[in-house]
């Protein structure tokens, strides 16, 4: 006698037609309406980087790949040269120069400010009297118009009406032609450039210190270490992420100075504080004939620069990251 095994009896299932669950329509409603919340946040700042970022790097782009001049910059015609601008300003006697000025302006700059900020964060996290106004004047030379910095630094450093040589001849010392000299003038828009930058240094390591726990440095001085010791084994490691950001903002800052250079030197004298930046605006608007093509491919070399030690920078993160 044979058994015929019957399947349990289910009971059906309202709608289902052998496809997939979906969901409510009001649950879908409720998704979309977030969607478009999203990007209705998100459409200002998309909107400000197209218009202020992407469309101007666009168009040095272009410019760097055409010949155009005044008369095709206006008009929209100018003929596409593909890398023959590039190799323009590569064989122009300019280039080295102005490179060896920029490695080390940016260099000596970012050194000292970095330097002189962290000397100055770790003084002034000892909560002295007159630490919160000390640190407060110290944000002047940042919140200055820059050009107001650089006009101030060259009366300054004038060879004749100057305060720096008046102090250097009243202590026996004679003056120094610190803007009209090849030898100092550098050198004297590398000062500037240091003086402005540490007040930015401050504020970011500071915030940074403020951060680390007081119970480490209570806990290192009751095994007997010394200040040295606790900056080098607490402050300078911890300090790490926060240093990165700030080398990496000061880094991008300093490729792109112009404003100081433009009104203590103009580049000069004899190209000797010549930077891409300057180059690349006597290119562009610093004659009767100006070389927008070349000048834009100076231009690109910088954000090019910036953009290597961006990904360097993210690629070290991603690392400490990880570890």
């Amino acid at each position: 006698m044979s058994h015929t095994t019957h399947a349990p009896h289910q009971r059906p299932v309202a709608g289902d037609s052998g496809a997939a669950p979906t969901a409510p329509p009001r649950r879908r409603r409720r998704a979309t309406s977030a969607q478009w919340t999203a990007l209705a946040f998100i459409a200002p700042v998309a909107c400000y980087l197209a218009v202020f970022y992407a469309y101007p790097l666009y168009r040095n782009l272009d410019l760097s790949l055409r010949n155009y001049t005044v008369r095709s910059f206006v008009q929209g015609n100018a003929p596409f040269t593909g890398l023959d601008n590039y190799r323009t300003i590569f064989d122009d006697p300019t280039f080295t120069p102005a490179l060896v000025h920029t490695a080390v302006f940016t260099a000596v700059c970012l050194l000292f400010q970095y330097a002189i900020g962290l000397a100055l964060t770790v003084f002034f996290h000892q909560h002295f009297r007159l630490s919160a106004t000390l640190r407060a004047l110290f944000l002047v030379p940042w919140l200055l118009p820059l050009i107001v910095s650089a006009s101030t630094w060259s009366w300054m450093l004038n060879s004749d009406s100057g305060i720096v040589n008046a102090t250097l001849n009243a202590v026996g010392i004679g003056p120094v032609n610190w803007l009209t000299s090849p030898t100092w003038s550098l050198a004297s828009v590398i000062i500037a450039n240091i003086w402005i930058g540490v007040p930015f240094n401050l504020v970011v390591l500071y915030s940074g210190l403020q951060s680390i726990p007081a119970g480490l440095y209570e806990a290192a001085a009751l095994d007997g270490a010394n200040a040295w010791r606790r900056f080098w084994s607490i402050t300078f490691p911890l300090l790490r992420p926060v240093s990165a950001i700030t080398l990496l903002l000061g880094l991008v800052y300093t490729l792109k100075v112009f404003d100081i250079i433009w009104i203590m030197t103009k580049g000069g004298p004899a190209d000797s504080s010549t930077t891409f930046a300057t180059w690349s605006y006597q290119l562009g608007f610093g004659s009767l004939l100006p070389a927008f093509g070349p000048g834009a491919a100076v231009g690109n070399l910088l954000v090019v620069a910036a953009l290597v030690f961006g990904l360097i920078y993210l690629r070290i993160q991603r690392k400490q990251a990880l570890t």
